[in-house]
């Protein structure tokens, strides 16, 4: 399954981040359908009736449009079947979050949908699962594998020796920030009874995990990987159902690392949901993790305390059988350290100094680009994401 995901990066980032191919091999960069810009929010912490920017044809709003010309839409997710009478979406007896391959063409809910082309590109930092250890469960984050070259999200930067690329509309700047995961999934238009607006939603499509993700959960996401497995998936004009079906496989190239319990509920909204923390596990960690926890921790602690603290609430869309912890043990004071490990980033071999007054070694100036992403308060996530409500619900 997949009930939470991180998309951090704001409209502008989005659109750059999200750069396709045509079928003649231009590479074209998607815009926002006009208003969704606006209705899209950042967050570390994205549950289902939340809104996501979604990939897809732009063929699909313009008839006159090629169909193999993308456009940018915040969609909904979980999704509300065309055929759906009722005007309050919550009383579906039945989970649309998501969809199993094995059986999408056994349901009509998903059928009708994908045998209409209806084929989208969920696009997310990476998202959450949840390992079963004992009574308890931990949450780890999953990633594309990030380059020494990407800057982090947010983090506008340029490939060594490449400059920028020419387009046919002129010069682009190249995005080397943060690879967004680019998940298979199906959308579908519902309009309430009622109302004359109709509401977009979607559904993230399942697959068996891969070997390296089947220790956390035996499901995982459909991931699209590359710029022609994307091209196929949205050319609907070109690649029929039955043969799209055929791009929905487990992906072996995931990186993931343990985060804090933080982000069990919902409601959390911070940088801390996505932080590597340490388990104190025999096995070393991956390359993509240290880098994630460079990243996050190349930053002074009297910066992070300045982040305005999340808001805590009652727990909503918290995952299963997970318990959402807060007491004091994770709502901390501004400015205390929270106990998660090394603090400082160090180099692949090199010992932690973690004695009493040790300082951290920012690194060189270019160093931590992701931790600063983080703390900038005009890219700050919005809070309680995870109580977005749809259009008819009271």
């Amino acid at each position: 399954m997949c009930g939470r995901t991180a998309c951090t990066l704001d409209p502008e980032e989005v659109s750059r981040a999200s750069r396709y191919r045509t079928r003649g091999g231009q590479n074209r960069r998607p815009r926002w359908r006009d208003g969704d810009a606006d209705k899209y929010r950042p967050s570390y912490n994205k549950s289902p009736q939340s809104c996501s920017p979604v990939l897809l044809s732009h063929r699909h709003f313009d008839k006159d449009a090629p169909v193999d010309q993308c456009v940018l839409a915040a969609m909904r997710w979980g999704l509300v079947p065309a055929w759906f009478q009722d005007s309050d979406p919550r009383t579906m007896k039945f989970s649309t979050n998501n969809c199993r391959s094995e059986s999408l063409l056994h349901k009509k809910t998903f059928k009708d949908p994908f045998l209409k082309g209806q084929r989208c590109v969920v696009l997310a930092d990476g998202f959450y699962e949840w390992r079963r250890q004992g009574k308890e469960k931990q949450p780890y984050f999953i990633y594309f594998p990030q380059t020494q070259t990407q800057t982090g999200p947010g983090e506008a930067g340029r490939d060594p020796g490449d400059g920028e690329s020419r387009e046919e509309e002129g010069e682009q700047e190249q995005w080397s920030g943060w690879r967004l995961l680019t998940i298979a999934g199906l959308f579908e238009r519902w309009t309430p009874p009622g109302s004359e607006e109709p509401v977009y939603t979607y559904t993230v499509i399942t697959v068996d995990a891969a070997p390296n993700l089947h220790s956390i959960h035996d499901r995982m996401p459909a991931v699209l990987d590359g710029e022609a497995d994307v091209r196929r998936w949205l050319d609907f004009g070109e690649v029929k159902s039955l043969d799209a079906l055929k791009l929905l496989q487990p992906t072996n190239l995931l990186t993931f690392h343990p985060v804090s319990s933080l982000v069990n509920n919902s409601r959390n909204n911070s940088p801390e949901c996505l932080q590597p923390v340490d388990l104190q596990a025999k096995k070393e960690p991956t390359a993509s993790s240290k880098m994630m926890r460079s990243w996050l921790n190349n930053s002074s602690t009297s910066k992070r305390s300045q982040e305005p603290g999340a808001e805590q609430g009652p727990a909503t869309a918290q995952e299963p059988g997970a318990k959402a912890d807060r007491g004091p043990s994770t709502a901390q004071e501004p400015g205390a350290k929270a106990d998660r490990g090394p603090s400082t980033a160090q180099e692949p071999g090199a010992k932690a100094d973690r004695g009493p007054g040790a300082k951290a070694d920012r690194g060189p100036a270019d160093s931590g680009p992701l931790h600063r992403w983080l703390q900038g308060s005009s890219k700050k996530p919005r809070l309680s994401v995870g109580t977005e409500e749809l259009p008819g619900a009271s």
